[in-house]
């Protein structure tokens, strides 16, 4: 599913139940135009900035880094972090890429308990 198509499915589903996610509700509160949003639902245009993609994230009760990741961007704050060390996270990341979950958990698990 790409990232407009997502959107729109969340964003409609959540109206069957509450009609303040219409459109034109959702766009006001993220302060963009209806038909800017209509837009990305509809792949009519790229993905919107971080700053809407957050909003979004919020509005629809969505993780901000799946989305980020689904609109082809990577969070600010993590982008930071990445350009302080860029080989060694790339390696890590490379390392990690066949790794199942399980397997990535239990090294994030260790280090933020901070268990080396």
């Amino acid at each position: 599913m790409t990232f407009g198509q997502f959107i729109r499915d969340r964003r409609e589903r959540l109206r069957e139940t509450d009609r303040r996610f219409s459109v034109r509700q959702v766009a006001q509160r993220i302060c963009v135009e209806p038909a800017y949003l209509s837009k990305i639902e509809r792949e009519e245009v790229a993905p919107p900035s971080e700053e809407k993609i957050r909003a979004l994230a919020q509005e629809l009760g969505e993780d901000v880094d799946v989305l980020l990741a689904m609109a082809g961007k990577v969070s600010s704050d993590l982008l930071a972090i990445i350009r302080k060390r860029p080989t060694l996270f790339a390696d890590l990341i490379r390392q990690l890429k066949s790794s199942p979950d399980h397997a990535i958990l239990r090294v994030v698990r260790k280090v933020r308990d901070g268990d080396w």
